[in-house]
């Protein structure tokens, strides 16, 4: 620990976006010292942070500076490249989680191939390089089947359903053109999508949370429903080990969120995240302990807090831009028509389709609530004619 830090720690997140920006309000709670590396003064967390270092933040000679300056850095993305990881350890930094965890986050071929050693339940799937690779995969699995870049993908981008020959050669040639490997899954056939996010510590403290049912539009979440309505107990005890078993096994420090497809014979891993995640924004009012405060208490290798619930449901909706930037003067109605909707605001730049905030609320009936948190997102996105 620095000479500055001797008695409070001094977290660093590299990554200035909305993730950053809402632990860094956990970390004004818990006194601890936090600082951001972001790209831009106008990243999220940039806005609100009164420590920010501007830099490059996949970049070698910022990230590796800024691990020098922080006691325990983590990551608001996974975008952060393994020789830079690699570099920054072998200087010293104490990076959580560290390099040999977020591989398997970064890379989906490498994920897929330690899920399989592990035994987790997981969709067929292949490394691919050429069209007839897709093709003849096809042929066992079915069409469609669906299409990842190993890394860098996120809300949807990255992801290709295929339903044919052409399809699939268009991604498969554009992809070798820009150098992107490539894997095929099939198409699974679900009922709807969970997650469990589960937190673990170096001590080896693991704390899991209930599982949710996320709603999916255009490869990104619309909303997050916790508990996952209707989930048998048994099916959502299983998928709560199987969080803790992967976050063991992996090494993870700080939260992991595992997002799953609920079939008729059970769960199927879909994907991996370590950081705090989408799927997670219900527990800053509808849990005990919010995922942000948890990640923090991980990284830090402090006792974890309670993950129960608040109320008997919780329901959070992504609030996702319109053509009318004027968010701000929207929050008269949506307040006073319903005061126990909580909303919150990225302080990003308001575009069609990127998310800018969220809204939460919280009480007995989840389709109630449901409607009642699409119904203040709708207004505050500009769809209230």
């Amino acid at each position: 620990m620095s000479e500055r830090n001797r008695i409070v720690p001094r977290v660093g997140m590299v990554g200035g976006g909305q993730l950053s920006r809402m632990t860094h309000q956990a970390g004004i709670a818990l006194g601890v010292d936090f600082s951001v590396l972001a790209a831009r003064p106008n990243d999220s967390a940039a806005l609100v942070c009164g420590d920010v270092t501007l830099g490059d933040d996949r970049g070698l000679d910022d990230v590796l500076a800024f691990a020098k300056a922080n006691d325990v850095v983590t990551f608001d993305h996974e975008h952060v490249p393994e020789p830079v990881l690699r570099a920054v350890e072998e200087a010293g930094g104490l990076l959580r989680p560290g390099r040999d965890a977020l591989r398997f986050a970064q890379d989906k071929l490498r994920m897929r191939t330690r899920m399989a050693e592990l035994g987790a339940p997981s969709p067929l799937w292949r490394a691919v390089t050429t069209l007839e690779h897709v093709t003849v995969f096809a042929e066992e699995a079915g069409w469609p089947v669906v299409l990842k870049a190993a890394r860098g993908g996120y809300d949807g981008k990255g992801v290709w359903v295929v339903a044919d020959v052409d399809e699939a050669r268009e991604v498969v040639e554009r992809a070798a053109a820009e150098d992107v490997p490539l894997l095929v899954e099939e198409k699974v056939e679900f009922t709807r999508e969970l997650a469990v996010q589960v937190a673990r510590s170096p001590y080896g403290q693991v704390a899991v949370y209930p599982v949710v049912e996320t709603v999916q539009r255009g490869g990104i979440c619309h909303e997050v429903i916790a508990p996952a309505p209707g989930l048998d107990e048994e099916k959502a005890t299983r998928a709560q080990r199987l969080a803790i078993e992967i976050a063991h096994a992996l090494g993870v420090t700080g939260m992991l969120a595992v997002e799953l497809f609920e079939t008729a014979d059970g769960v199927v891993v879909n994907e991996l995240a370590m950081r705090p995640h989408n799927s997670g924004h219900w527990s800053i009012e509808g849990a005990r302990t919010s995922q942000f405060e948890q990640h923090l208490r991980a990284v830090l290798d402090l006792p974890l807090g309670s993950p129960r619930l608040n109320a008997p449901f919780t329901v959070m909706a992504n609030l996702l831009g319109g053509d009318d930037p004027e968010v701000y003067r929207r929050y008269l109605h949506v307040m006073a028509k319903d005061p126990e909707v909580k909303v919150h605001f990225y302080g990003k730049e308001v575009r069609p389709g990127r998310k800018i905030g969220h809204v939460t609320v919280m009480g007995d009936d989840h389709q109630d609530l449901l409607a009642r948190a699409r119904d203040a997102a709708d207004y505050l996105r500009g769809d209230h004619k």
